[in-house]
């Protein structure tokens, strides 16, 4: 899918648009190969500048050839696997060609573009391709740390669960929680290193005004990689302690059922003594039955008490 965008001069408002003209946003989201050429021709860049940030393995880096700028960055996503959440990242290509164009390119529809996209980000021009870069830089890193604050509540979730619950299904949860957290603290970590290099080696052209949106966005990168290493650390202990509780919860009621086991097998054991072809007492009493189911009872009655003293019930 391809849409272009261009801001209008004189109105200064952002419209999406039809045809490549110089000054303006193309986004490509999972491009086919007629899309990929169409942009390649009329931009004059190489194929494989569009092509790198569609391998889902493609680490966060900047890469300059000829006219061309590459910058790669992971964005956070969250999918549906059987009705399960899980959190992952994406790369995210953002291609500066010359002063006339702006590229970005991912495999899939991205929260921080559909932003943009909206129109819910500020002060967006087109035109204005290092701004814009950073802005998504800035709001790339806001939206890992809104994602975080969100896998924290379902963490709080599962755990009030797991205090009333046996089943793995809650641990499964953690686990998956705890795997969304260690992708975010590699793809912020590489995140980290971007922006640096951006920040340190003037890679594009920058204003101070700039300046000062790379290094909120550096601020907000390393809070989100703080806070990803936190819950990460957190999770990892709430996982080991509630796997203890559950192995403890099943020992209890393997505790519980034997003894309820060795209850129940004194009357059988004390009817099964009368049940003998052999000279037993009261086998001439009318009232047998009544003495042997009473004796049995009362047996029972004193193992049991004596069980739940050794804590056994």
């Amino acid at each position: 899918m391809i849409k272009i965008y261009n801001t209008n001069l004189e109105t200064q408002k952002t419209e999406r648009v039809d045809t490549i003209q110089k000054g303006c946003w193309i986004n490509l989201v999972n491009p086919t190969e007629k899309e990929i050429q169409r942009v390649c021709e009329e931009v004059k860049i190489e194929e494989a500048f569009i092509r790198y940030p569609l391998d889902y393995e493609e680490q966060a880096r900047i890469d300059q050839e000829d006219d061309a700028v590459l910058f790669v960055i992971d964005v956070p996503t969250v999918e549906y696997n059987n009705e399960n959440k899980e959190y992952t990242t994406m790369p995210l290509g953002m291609i500066v060609v010359r002063d006339d164009y702006f590229i970005t390119i991912c495999l899939k529809k991205s929260k921080v573009i559909e932003s943009f996209e909206a129109g819910i980000i500020k002060n967006l021009y087109t035109y204005k391709k290092t701004r814009f870069i950073l802005q998504i830089l800035y709001y790339n890193s806001s939206h890992f740390l809104n994602l975080l604050k969100q896998i924290n509540k379902e963490t709080e979730i599962a755990e009030n669960v797991l205090q009333k619950s046996m089943k793995n299904k809650e641990l499964i949860k953690l686990l998956t929680l705890e795997k969304g957290l260690v992708y975010f603290t590699t793809s912020l970590r590489s995140n980290e290193a971007v922006m640096e290099k951006t920040l340190r080696g003037k890679i594009v052209k920058m204003y101070e005004e700039d300046e000062d949106i790379l290094e909120d966005a550096i601020v907000e990168n390393k809070q989100a990689l703080e806070m990803s290493k936190v819950y990460s650390n957190i999770l990892n202990g709430t996982m080991d302690a509630y796997g203890s509780i559950i192995s403890n919860n099943l020992n209890s009621v393997m505790k519980y059922l034997t003894s309820v086991t060795i209850v129940l097998s004194i009357p059988t054991m004390i009817g099964s003594f009368w049940g003998m072809n052999v000279g037993l007492p009261f086998t001439d009493n009318p009232f047998a039955f009544g003495l042997i189911i009473t004796f049995s009872i009362i047996v029972s009655i004193i193992v049991a008490v004596l069980l739940k003293k050794k804590g056994m019930f």
